[in-house]
């Protein structure tokens, strides 16, 4: 790999872990307030509004400067959203402005990745990046639980001349300081490893503002009509939009049905977080990106997975299934995000084919966790609610891989996907 892409991966990391730490923190802060405990999930949907609602603009916005600049301008807006709790601001609107960041520094970010390597690099690439991010939400969401705790607060006091000023809580009256400053310190680092990143060299021509939301349709249509590309979309919206759903099934499954409370139930996501490292580093390994589509079967396999949940009733049992559920959804996720990063860029261009793919993803997740919402408010049983979810998984993954072995046997390959050039149209 190109020293561009470690550092890349290194200021990836980084931002992640300022973002999941911000989100436990942002938690707590309202909290501090008193807010009611549904606004918290607000904060999420504020998040992936972001990114649905700004997906026309911010691919554009991708391709129009160096992605290590609008990466470096992004995290700056997410650190605006740290500062602004520091200052008292409220908490929703913090964390939106996290969101608007986070929605610009994608495509920058993934962009980038098909810009720096050739598309054969890019399942391998894709295992790193799904390490990276998994690793980042697993240690941010720890890292953001200890800055909270209690005990972070009396470690505070070790940290003379600040430490008067940290336990006072006078920025924004919040007692959180030691840790939004923690954050905020996090969020600096990662804007220093953009800055290291280096340029890729490649330019794209500028669209005029009033002509975003027609290119942005437009782009929509072309990637769902490419062979690959719509095989490829379709994998990763549903694959986002059931794992978002999964994450809360997960954790009432476990309290209603293994006795455990939220933090013990929490505890279960490692097991799938796990799983789904090791099935991108095998993907990584073992996968190239003109076989990526050999791994379909294995979407079908996941969702034949997740009723045996239904059937356990023992955390030690619980912690294996999820496992392998993990690693099968990152085994066959990491080739299909790059079989669309590549195709996308050949299409269109790296900045607006990530935005596409962001957009597509991200009202998956809206979708999926609204349908939930409805059901589990309607007073569907869990055990329902369950088998729905592996039947939605089952059917639809076994729709794509017959349209796929149709579109083969009809010739509809598209390009080799070795020698395609960008037609950046």
């Amino acid at each position: 790999m190109p020293s561009g892409f470690h550092v890349l991966i290194a200021a990836q990391f980084v931002s992640g872990l300022a973002d999941n730490a911000l989100l436990i923190v942002t938690i707590a802060r309202l909290d501090e307030l008193g807010a009611p405990l549904w606004w918290a999930p607000l904060l999420k949907l504020g998040f992936t509004l972001a990114y649905v609602l700004l997906a026309p603009f911010v691919g554009a916005l991708a391709d129009a400067w160096p992605k290590a600049h609008v990466m470096f301008v992004s995290n700056g807006l997410k650190a605006g959203a740290c500062a602004l709790l520091v200052a008292g601001g409220d908490p929703l609107l913090a964390f939106t402005l996290a969101g608007i960041g986070a929605a610009a520094y994608s495509p920058a970010k993934y962009g980038l990745v098909t810009e720096l390597l050739p598309p054969a690099r890019l399942v391998a690439a894709n295992g790193w990046i799904e390490v990276c991010t998994v690793g980042a939400i697993l240690l941010g969401t720890a890292l953001g639980g200890l800055l909270v705790s209690p005990s972070a607060q009396t470690a505070a006091a070790w940290m003379p001349p600040l430490a008067d000023a940290l336990l006072a809580g006078d920025a924004g009256g919040t007692r959180l300081l030691p840790a939004l400053l923690t954050v905020l310190a996090l969020f600096a680092l990662a804007g220093v490893l953009n800055l290291c990143i280096p340029d890729s060299g490649a330019r794209y021509p500028r669209v005029a503002p009033g002509r975003l939301l027609h290119q942005f349709a437009d782009d929509n249509r072309r990637l769902w009509g490419d062979p690959a590309g719509r095989v490829s979309l379709a994998v990763t919206t549903l694959f986002w939009g059931v794992g978002a759903t999964l994450q809360f099934v997960v954790l009432r499954w476990a309290e209603h049905s293994l006795g455990l409370d939220l933090h013990e139930a929490a505890g279960l996501q490692i097991a799938t977080a796990l799983g789904l490292i090791a099935g991108a580093v095998a993907a990584g390994r073992w996968l190239s990106l003109p076989n990526a589509t050999r791994v379909l079967p294995l979407g079908i396999a996941m969702g034949l997975l997740v009723p045996w949940m239904t059937v356990i009733e023992h955390p030690l049992a619980a912690a294996p299934l999820l496992a392998t559920v993990g690693a099968c959804a990152g085994f066959f996720v990491v080739p299909m995000n790059a079989l669309l990063q590549h195709r996308g860029h050949t299409l269109l261009s790296a900045g607006r084919s990530i935005a596409v793919q962001n957009f597509n993803e991200n009202l998956g997740v809206l979708a999926l966790l609204a349908l939930y919402a409805a059901l589990t408010a309607a007073g569907l049983p869990l055990p329902l609610l369950i088998w729905g979810l592996g039947g939605v998984v089952v059917l639809t993954m076994a729709s794509i891989a017959a349209l796929h072995r149709r579109q083969t046997r009809q010739g509809a390959h598209g390009p080799p996907l070795a020698n395609a050039t960008p037609e950046n149209a």
